[in-house]
């Protein structure tokens, strides 16, 4: 819990962060569109530096909220970069109130060390499938606006979403692709590695964590092929996004949230 890994400039940096985020939702139209911008990079900012301070920091510590959080700051860093191509892009909002719950939930739930036996570069391979996390996250968030563009084209209606339909579904498997190559190169090094990075004791092994994450990486192949083979689109194509994503949210943050809040042991 908080009281367990938290340092004070961890939490000053996390009431922080989760403040900047939250201003511009809160104040809405009572502040300028640049005020709203600057708060949410200072936010993104201060949500870099506490990810920092979990991460790298001795002891490191990480789980399933942890996990979350970052997922959030890629998701919300690829929202920056894309809103510099598509100023249209309307998702700032949700982003601001996902950034502060996500720095939030971190700091009551910090996670465990990481394992003395593991590697220096465990970090760098829990980036590589976190990064995979945030791109699925980001083709999720794009995927939700194509099939709400969808339907209001189908009831007549203005689509509001700000991006043609065919753009936002070129995003959504530009991520997918990206999120897929990521998720690949982090199972391979695990199944390869696995005692290099954990030790011995947490080297690869048949549990919940990797079956999951198996399924997801087969849900997503499929998706890829036949949206290659097979011209999937629209819903079905979404569904099947939808499915991977889940089975990918359960292979870690499911597994580490039943470990460490519903049984309350270390995994």
């Amino acid at each position: 819990m908080i009281l367990a890994s938290a340092t004070p400039i961890g939490l000053f940096l996390s009431v922080l962060a989760a403040l900047a985020y939250a201003l511009p939702v809160l104040l809405d139209q009572r502040i300028s569109h640049a005020a709203s911008r600057n708060w949410v990079a200072v936010g993104w900012l201060l949500h870099a530096a506490v990810l920092g301070l979990g991460l790298f920091g001795e002891p490191a510590y990480f789980g399933f909220a942890p996990a979350l959080s970052v997922t959030a700051w890629l998701v919300a860093a690829g929202y920056a970069i894309e809103s510099q191509i598509f100023p249209q892009l309307q998702t700032r909002w949700a982003l601001c109130g996902l950034g502060a719950v996500a720095v939030l939930l971190a700091l009551v739930f910090p996670g465990s060390p990481m394992p003395t036996t593991a590697s220096m570069w465990l970090p760098v391979h829990l980036a590589f499938g976190v990064a995979s996390y945030g791109l699925f996250g980001t083709a999720v968030v794009h995927a939700w606006f194509m099939t709400r563009a969808e339907n209001r084209i189908r009831l007549a209606e203005d689509p509001h979403t700000g991006l043609p339909l065919l753009t936002l579904e070129r995003l959504t498997f530009r991520f997918v692709g990206v999120g897929f190559t990521l998720l690949s190169i982090t199972l391979l090094i695990g199944l390869l590695f696995g005692d290099a990075l954990y030790g011995h004791a947490q080297a690869f092994r048949w549990n919940h964590k990797m079956v999951f994450s198996v399924l997801a990486w087969v849900t997503f192949a499929t998706l890829l092929v036949g949206r290659a083979t097979l011209g999937w689109r629209g819903r079905r194509a979404v569904k099947v996004l939808y499915t991977g994503s889940a089975f990918l949210l359960l292979a870690y943050v499911g597994s580490r949230f039943v470990m460490e809040v519903v049984l309350g042991r270390t995994p």
